[in-house]
């Protein structure tokens, strides 16, 4: 049997990187493969396609998708291309398929050219990942600049909603659509006013499109992690504070993707919860509330 991977607990190393990142310049890297996850064809022949599939959260659903027998196709921007190539090694090492597709979630266009992309080259789509995202510390709103609040929601609400309504022309009786949420849009973060103010707007995104999605078989329900170990950490907060991501859990850690990613399996997963559509899952290291 594998063995588990030993989840880094900080202090980190101090670091920082210029947006939008790359997951392979983190120190420690983010844990991504979950050797303890077994596959059981869950997701036999099904196509997903996942926004900001390259790297964090994204990449560790891809590769779980693809270990329960998905085919996979992932969004990503121009300057991330390693660390999505790095993804698409790893989907192809559990034998499935996988797509790149570079462009921004901001664009609508884009968002229509990712889902027919994702259709002509694996044939159908049976599940949207609704993931990228933008994040940036300001510490008041005078400090928040109109410029950030426009990117941050063009980014993490426009686009999803951009990508929803593109693939809705293929999703059928079944299929789904999965949010990333964030504990940020249930209790708000002082110094995250903008993607707080998102991750709520996506929450209830997620539970008006579920009612309105229900008559045709298609479930969207969203995944709310708490303090995960990703690229958003180095990119948008200070070196000292991502020294301690993570450290004011229960858990005294930052979860890894390999820890978030079963969530996306299971609202994949007919067969897990398919009598369960506009929910919010929140993953939060041992905290009990969520308010």
């Amino acid at each position: 049997m594998p063995k588990p991977a030993v989840q880094p607990i900080p202090p980190f190393p101090p670091q920082t990187q210029e947006p939008p990142g790359l997951e392979s310049k983190m120190v420690p890297r983010p844990n991504y493969l979950a050797p303890l996850y077994k596959g059981a064809e869950k997701l036999l022949n099904k196509v997903a396609l996942i926004t900001g599939g390259d790297s964090g959260i994204g990449r560790a659903t891809a590769v779980l998708f693809a270990r329960e027998g998905a085919d996979v196709a992932i969004v990503y921007l121009a300057s991330e291309q390693s660390d999505a190539e790095q993804t698409k090694r790893a989907i192809e090492h559990e034998g499935r398929r996988a797509v790149l597709i570079s462009g921004d979630v901001t664009d609508q266009a884009f968002c229509r050219q990712a889902v027919e992309t994702t259709v002509r080259e694996l044939g159908t789509l049976d599940i949207l990942v609704n993931n990228a995202a933008h994040q940036a510390v300001a510490k008041s709103l005078e400090e928040l600049t109109f410029e950030q609040w426009d990117k941050t929601f063009r980014t993490n609400i426009y686009g999803y909603y951009f990508m929803a309504q593109a693939a809705l022309k293929y999703l059928k009786s079944g299929s789904c659509i999965i949010n990333t949420g964030s504990i940020t849009g249930l209790e708000g973060s002082k110094t995250l006013i903008d993607y707080s103010a998102t991750k709520g707007a996506i929450h209830a995104f997620t539970k008006a499109l579920a009612q309105n999605l229900v008559d045709r078989k298609i479930r969207v329900n969203c995944v709310s992690p708490g303090p995960i170990w990703t690229v958003l950490q180095p990119i948008s907060k200070s070196p000292e504070k991502v020294a301690i991501h993570g450290q004011d859990t229960p858990m005294r850690r930052p979860g890894q993707p390999e820890e978030v990613a079963p969530a996306f399996v299971f609202f994949a997963t007919e067969a897990d919860s398919g009598y369960i559509t506009g929910e919010v899952l929140t993953l939060l290291g041992g905290e009990t509330t969520a308010a």
